[in-house]
Protein backbone atom coordinates (compact mmCIF):
# COMPACT_ATOMS: atom_id res chain seq x y z
CA UNK A 1 0.00 0.00 0.00
CA UNK A 2 1.41 3.23 -0.90
CA UNK A 3 0.45 5.48 1.98
CA UNK A 4 0.92 8.90 0.85
CA UNK A 5 -2.42 7.93 -1.59
CA UNK A 6 -4.25 7.49 1.48
CA UNK A 7 -7.22 9.74 1.79
CA UNK A 8 -8.35 11.16 5.62
CA UNK A 9 -12.09 10.14 4.27
CA UNK A 10 -10.98 6.33 4.96
CA UNK A 11 -13.27 4.60 7.83
CA UNK A 12 -10.41 1.98 8.46
CA UNK A 13 -6.82 0.75 7.81
CA UNK A 14 -4.80 -2.19 6.99
CA UNK A 15 -4.39 -4.67 8.93
CA UNK A 16 -1.27 -4.75 9.04
CA UNK A 17 -1.00 -1.19 10.21
CA UNK A 18 -2.51 -1.44 13.13
CA UNK A 19 0.17 -2.07 16.29
CA UNK A 20 -0.28 -4.14 19.75
CA UNK A 21 -2.22 -2.38 22.11
CA UNK A 22 0.88 -2.16 24.81
CA UNK A 23 2.87 -0.07 21.88
CA UNK A 24 -0.87 2.48 21.87
CA UNK A 25 -1.52 2.43 25.35
CA UNK A 26 0.23 5.36 26.42
CA UNK A 27 0.15 7.53 23.17
CA UNK A 28 -0.16 10.81 25.33
CA UNK A 29 2.39 12.40 26.20
CA UNK A 30 3.98 13.23 29.67
CA UNK A 31 2.23 16.84 30.73
CA UNK A 32 4.47 17.22 33.81
CA UNK A 33 5.95 20.77 33.47
CA UNK A 34 9.22 19.52 34.79
CA UNK A 35 9.82 17.82 31.53
CA UNK A 36 10.79 20.10 28.59
CA UNK A 37 13.18 19.18 25.62
CA UNK A 38 16.60 21.44 26.22
CA UNK A 39 16.82 24.23 23.59
CA UNK A 40 20.59 25.39 22.84
CA UNK A 41 21.65 28.42 21.09
CA UNK A 42 24.45 28.20 18.47
CA UNK A 43 24.38 31.52 17.96
CA UNK A 44 28.39 32.83 17.47
CA UNK A 45 29.62 29.24 18.81
CA UNK A 46 32.56 29.52 15.97
CA UNK A 47 33.62 32.97 16.75
CA UNK A 48 33.28 33.96 20.29
CA UNK A 49 34.74 31.74 23.04
CA UNK A 50 32.52 32.71 25.67
CA UNK A 51 29.45 31.35 24.02
CA UNK A 52 30.82 28.61 22.84
CA UNK A 53 32.14 27.20 26.19
CA UNK A 54 27.98 27.84 27.70
CA UNK A 55 26.70 25.87 24.46
CA UNK A 56 29.32 23.06 25.31
CA UNK A 57 28.18 22.84 28.33
CA UNK A 58 24.49 23.03 27.71
CA UNK A 59 24.94 20.06 25.28
CA UNK A 60 26.73 18.05 27.34
CA UNK A 61 24.08 18.21 29.98
CA UNK A 62 21.28 17.54 27.06
CA UNK A 63 23.57 14.63 25.71
CA UNK A 64 23.96 12.68 29.30
CA UNK A 65 20.26 13.50 30.89
CA UNK A 66 18.06 13.27 27.50
CA UNK A 67 20.02 12.39 24.53
CA UNK A 68 17.89 15.10 22.56
CA UNK A 69 17.56 18.81 22.19
CA UNK A 70 16.57 21.75 19.71
CA UNK A 71 18.90 23.83 18.24
CA UNK A 72 18.30 27.67 16.85
CA UNK A 73 20.46 30.13 15.40
CA UNK A 74 22.45 27.15 13.98
CA UNK A 75 22.84 28.80 10.43
CA UNK A 76 20.67 27.27 8.11
CA UNK A 77 18.31 29.94 6.15
CA UNK A 78 14.81 29.68 7.05
CA UNK A 79 14.10 29.70 3.24
CA UNK A 80 16.19 26.54 3.05
CA UNK A 81 14.59 24.81 5.88
CA UNK A 82 11.30 25.88 4.09
CA UNK A 83 12.03 24.79 0.81
CA UNK A 84 13.43 21.11 1.61
CA UNK A 85 10.03 20.33 3.53
CA UNK A 86 8.34 21.55 1.08
CA UNK A 87 10.10 19.54 -1.81
CA UNK A 88 10.15 16.72 -0.17
CA UNK A 89 6.10 17.21 0.17
CA UNK A 90 6.13 18.11 -3.01
CA UNK A 91 8.17 14.56 -4.13
CA UNK A 92 5.30 12.46 -2.30
CA UNK A 93 2.45 13.99 -2.79
CA UNK A 94 3.38 14.12 -7.28
CA UNK A 95 1.89 11.09 -9.44
CA UNK A 96 3.00 7.85 -8.16
CA UNK A 97 4.15 6.83 -12.09
CA UNK A 98 6.56 9.90 -11.17
CA UNK A 99 7.94 8.30 -8.20
CA UNK A 100 7.72 4.22 -9.09
CA UNK A 101 11.43 4.93 -10.88
CA UNK A 102 12.62 5.37 -7.58
CA UNK A 103 11.27 2.57 -5.48
CA UNK A 104 13.68 -0.05 -5.13
CA UNK A 105 14.31 -1.89 -1.50
CA UNK A 106 18.18 -2.11 -2.59
CA UNK A 107 19.57 -0.34 -0.08
CA UNK A 108 23.24 -0.13 -1.71
CA UNK A 109 21.06 2.54 -4.09
CA UNK A 110 21.71 6.48 -3.64
CA UNK A 111 18.09 7.19 -4.08
CA UNK A 112 15.34 4.98 -2.38
CA UNK A 113 11.76 5.62 -2.47
CA UNK A 114 10.04 2.86 -0.55
CA UNK A 115 7.46 2.20 2.50
CA UNK A 116 9.11 0.83 5.98
CA UNK A 117 12.19 -0.59 5.22
CA UNK A 118 11.10 -3.79 7.61
CA UNK A 119 8.05 -4.34 5.62
CA UNK A 120 8.89 -8.06 5.26
CA UNK A 121 10.06 -8.83 8.64
CA UNK A 122 7.90 -6.62 10.71
CA UNK A 123 5.08 -8.05 12.36
CA UNK A 124 3.25 -4.62 12.06
CA UNK A 125 4.97 -1.42 9.98
CA UNK A 126 4.54 1.64 10.37
CA UNK A 127 2.27 4.88 8.86
CA UNK A 128 4.56 6.69 6.74
CA UNK A 129 6.32 6.73 3.30
CA UNK A 130 10.46 7.72 3.15
CA UNK A 131 12.44 9.27 0.39
CA UNK A 132 16.24 8.27 0.85
CA UNK A 133 18.86 10.37 -0.15
CA UNK A 134 22.45 8.87 0.44
CA UNK A 135 24.82 11.76 0.47
CA UNK A 136 28.09 10.34 1.47
CA UNK A 137 31.91 12.50 0.36
CA UNK A 138 30.98 11.07 -2.91
CA UNK A 139 27.38 12.64 -3.56
CA UNK A 140 25.08 10.87 -6.18
CA UNK A 141 24.77 12.92 -9.65
CA UNK A 142 22.51 15.88 -9.75
CA UNK A 143 20.98 14.32 -12.52
CA UNK A 144 19.76 11.21 -10.99
CA UNK A 145 17.66 13.01 -8.41
CA UNK A 146 14.44 13.65 -8.97
CA UNK A 147 13.98 17.26 -10.69
CA UNK A 148 11.37 17.93 -8.04
CA UNK A 149 13.53 18.10 -5.48
CA UNK A 150 16.69 18.44 -6.52
CA UNK A 151 18.44 21.70 -5.94
CA UNK A 152 17.62 21.87 -2.09
CA UNK A 153 18.59 18.39 -1.79
CA UNK A 154 22.16 19.52 -3.12
CA UNK A 155 22.08 22.51 -0.83
CA UNK A 156 20.62 21.47 1.91
CA UNK A 157 22.87 18.10 2.16
CA UNK A 158 26.05 20.88 1.65
CA UNK A 159 24.29 22.67 4.75
CA UNK A 160 23.78 20.29 6.94
CA UNK A 161 27.31 18.36 6.62
CA UNK A 162 28.92 22.19 7.62
CA UNK A 163 26.80 22.09 10.76
CA UNK A 164 27.37 18.77 11.34
CA UNK A 165 30.93 18.75 12.09
CA UNK A 166 30.57 21.59 14.00
CA UNK A 167 28.67 19.56 16.12
CA UNK A 168 30.95 16.91 16.55
CA UNK A 169 33.64 19.73 17.42
CA UNK A 170 31.64 20.77 20.32
CA UNK A 171 30.48 16.99 21.20
CA UNK A 172 34.59 16.26 21.29
CA UNK A 173 34.87 19.22 23.34
CA UNK A 174 32.14 18.27 25.67
CA UNK A 175 33.31 15.19 26.76
CA UNK A 176 37.18 15.99 27.25
CA UNK A 177 38.10 15.38 23.42
CA UNK A 178 40.10 17.39 21.22
CA UNK A 179 37.58 19.42 18.91
CA UNK A 180 38.49 17.29 15.94
CA UNK A 181 38.48 13.77 17.27
CA UNK A 182 34.86 13.09 16.32
CA UNK A 183 35.87 13.89 12.83
CA UNK A 184 39.01 12.33 12.24
CA UNK A 185 37.25 9.20 13.16
CA UNK A 186 34.80 9.83 10.32
CA UNK A 187 31.66 10.43 12.43
CA UNK A 188 30.94 13.37 9.97
CA UNK A 189 32.03 11.82 6.47
CA UNK A 190 28.23 10.10 5.27
CA UNK A 191 24.76 11.14 5.55
CA UNK A 192 21.72 9.91 4.65
CA UNK A 193 18.68 12.33 4.41
CA UNK A 194 15.09 10.47 5.13
CA UNK A 195 12.52 12.51 3.48
CA UNK A 196 9.53 10.62 5.54
CA UNK A 197 5.97 11.36 4.80
CA UNK A 198 2.91 10.49 7.69
CA UNK A 199 -0.64 10.55 5.68
CA UNK A 200 -3.19 12.26 8.34
CA UNK A 201 -4.81 8.94 9.26
CA UNK A 202 -8.55 8.27 10.22
CA UNK A 203 -7.65 5.83 12.59
CA UNK A 204 -4.56 7.17 14.93
CA UNK A 205 -4.80 5.50 17.82
CA UNK A 206 -4.26 1.95 15.90
CA UNK A 207 -1.16 2.82 14.79
CA UNK A 208 1.88 4.80 14.54
CA UNK A 209 4.25 6.82 12.17
CA UNK A 210 7.44 5.38 13.58
CA UNK A 211 7.52 2.57 16.39
CA UNK A 212 9.92 3.13 19.39
CA UNK A 213 13.58 2.90 18.81
CA UNK A 214 16.99 4.54 18.81
CA UNK A 215 19.21 5.47 15.77
CA UNK A 216 21.35 2.85 14.15
CA UNK A 217 24.34 6.00 13.70
CA UNK A 218 26.54 8.68 14.82
CA UNK A 219 23.80 11.65 15.11
CA UNK A 220 20.86 12.77 13.67
CA UNK A 221 19.70 15.95 13.02
CA UNK A 222 15.75 16.20 12.24
CA UNK A 223 14.08 19.18 10.41
CA UNK A 224 10.53 18.77 11.22
CA UNK A 225 7.18 20.67 9.97
CA UNK A 226 4.66 22.13 12.29
CA UNK A 227 2.40 19.03 12.82
CA UNK A 228 4.33 17.44 15.51
CA UNK A 229 4.02 13.91 16.74
CA UNK A 230 7.95 12.94 17.57
CA UNK A 231 8.26 12.02 21.38
CA UNK A 232 11.07 10.75 23.51
CA UNK A 233 11.23 8.58 25.87
CA UNK A 234 12.31 10.66 29.26
CA UNK A 235 12.94 8.67 32.69
CA UNK A 236 10.33 5.84 31.38
CA UNK A 237 7.42 8.64 30.05
CA UNK A 238 7.17 9.91 26.28
CA UNK A 239 7.71 13.64 26.30
CA UNK A 240 6.36 16.12 23.32
CA UNK A 241 9.49 17.58 21.01
CA UNK A 242 7.28 20.33 20.04
CA UNK A 243 7.67 22.17 16.56
CA UNK A 244 9.63 25.48 17.18
CA UNK A 245 9.77 27.72 13.86
CA UNK A 246 13.12 27.17 12.32
CA UNK A 247 14.71 24.70 14.78
CA UNK A 248 16.64 21.55 14.00
CA UNK A 249 16.48 19.12 16.76
CA UNK A 250 19.52 16.65 17.38
CA UNK A 251 19.59 13.54 18.55
CA UNK A 252 22.84 11.19 19.97
CA UNK A 253 22.80 7.79 17.95
CA UNK A 254 23.50 4.37 18.98
CA UNK A 255 27.26 4.35 17.85
CA UNK A 256 28.25 7.50 19.59
CA UNK A 257 27.07 6.12 23.09
CA UNK A 258 29.07 3.31 22.23
CA UNK A 259 32.05 5.40 20.84
CA UNK A 260 31.75 7.69 24.25
CA UNK A 261 31.70 4.72 26.69
CA UNK A 262 27.84 5.92 27.85
CA UNK A 263 29.30 9.55 28.19
CA UNK A 264 26.36 10.65 25.40
CA UNK A 265 23.44 8.77 25.27
CA UNK A 266 21.44 7.28 22.64
CA UNK A 267 17.31 7.19 23.43
CA UNK A 268 13.99 5.84 22.05
CA UNK A 269 11.65 7.75 20.38
CA UNK A 270 8.49 7.35 17.90
CA UNK A 271 5.79 9.12 16.29
CA UNK A 272 2.43 8.85 16.74
CA UNK A 273 -0.21 8.90 14.15
CA UNK A 274 -2.35 11.93 13.36
CA UNK A 275 -5.24 12.87 11.86
CA UNK A 276 -4.00 15.81 10.85
CA UNK A 277 -1.42 15.87 8.18
CA UNK A 278 0.92 15.25 6.66
CA UNK A 279 3.36 15.57 8.38
CA UNK A 280 6.64 15.87 7.18
CA UNK A 281 10.09 15.70 8.35
CA UNK A 282 13.76 15.56 6.95
CA UNK A 283 16.30 13.31 9.12
CA UNK A 284 20.05 13.54 8.33
CA UNK A 285 21.55 10.65 9.95
CA UNK A 286 25.84 10.89 10.06
CA UNK A 287 26.39 6.93 9.96
CA UNK A 288 28.69 4.64 8.91
CA UNK A 289 28.97 2.69 5.96
CA UNK A 290 27.55 -0.86 5.80
CA UNK A 291 28.25 -2.27 1.90
CA UNK A 292 31.69 -0.73 1.12
CA UNK A 293 34.47 -3.60 0.75
CA UNK A 294 36.36 -3.54 3.26
CA UNK A 295 34.50 -1.56 6.26
CA UNK A 296 32.89 -4.50 7.63
CA UNK A 297 36.27 -5.10 8.86
CA UNK A 298 36.54 -1.63 10.55
CA UNK A 299 35.49 -1.85 14.64
CA UNK A 300 33.76 0.25 16.54
CA UNK A 301 34.19 0.41 20.76
CA UNK A 302 34.80 2.59 23.48
CA UNK A 303 37.49 5.27 22.48
CA UNK A 304 40.60 4.46 24.51
CA UNK A 305 41.00 8.12 26.12
CA UNK A 306 38.17 7.21 28.13
CA UNK A 307 39.38 4.27 29.68
CA UNK A 308 41.17 2.90 32.20
CA UNK A 309 41.08 1.12 35.72
CA UNK A 310 38.44 3.05 37.31
CA UNK A 311 36.70 3.48 33.72
CA UNK A 312 36.80 0.46 32.17
CA UNK A 313 34.55 -0.36 28.91
CA UNK A 314 31.24 -0.67 29.07
CA UNK A 315 31.00 -2.65 25.92
CA UNK A 316 32.90 -5.26 23.10
CA UNK A 317 33.95 -3.81 20.40
CA UNK A 318 31.47 -4.69 16.76
CA UNK A 319 31.91 -4.11 13.27
CA UNK A 320 29.49 -2.00 11.62
CA UNK A 321 28.12 -5.32 9.79
CA UNK A 322 27.60 -6.91 12.83
CA UNK A 323 25.97 -4.41 14.82
CA UNK A 324 23.38 -3.26 12.06
CA UNK A 325 22.27 -6.76 11.68
CA UNK A 326 21.57 -7.43 15.28
CA UNK A 327 19.51 -3.88 15.27
CA UNK A 328 17.46 -4.49 12.37
CA UNK A 329 16.71 -8.11 13.20
CA UNK A 330 15.88 -7.34 16.81
CA UNK A 331 12.76 -5.44 16.16
CA UNK A 332 11.97 -2.29 17.83
CA UNK A 333 12.16 -1.78 21.74
CA UNK A 334 15.21 -2.69 23.60
CA UNK A 335 18.34 -1.17 22.51
CA UNK A 336 20.63 -2.47 19.91
CA UNK A 337 23.61 -2.28 22.59
CA UNK A 338 22.42 -4.29 25.40
CA UNK A 339 24.35 -7.32 23.54
CA UNK A 340 27.64 -5.51 23.75
CA UNK A 341 27.76 -4.56 27.46
CA UNK A 342 30.49 -6.18 29.33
Amino acid sequence: MNQAECKGARRKIPRIFIHPQHDLHDRSACEDSQFSIPIIDLQAVSTDSNLRAKAIEKIQNACETWGFFQIVNHGIPKTDLEEMLAAIRRFHEQDADMKKEFYTRDLRNKTLFLSNFDLFQAPVVSWRDTFALVMDSIPPEPESLPVICRDIAMVYSKQVHRLGITLFELLSEGIGLNPNHLKDMECAERITIFGQYYPACPKPELTLGARSHSDADFMTILLQDQIGGLQVLHESQWVDVPPIPRALILNIGDFLQLLSNDKLKSVNHRVIAKQEGPRISVACFFRTEFFEPGDDLKCYGPIKEFLSEENPPMYKETTAQDFLKHYYSKGSGASALLHLKL
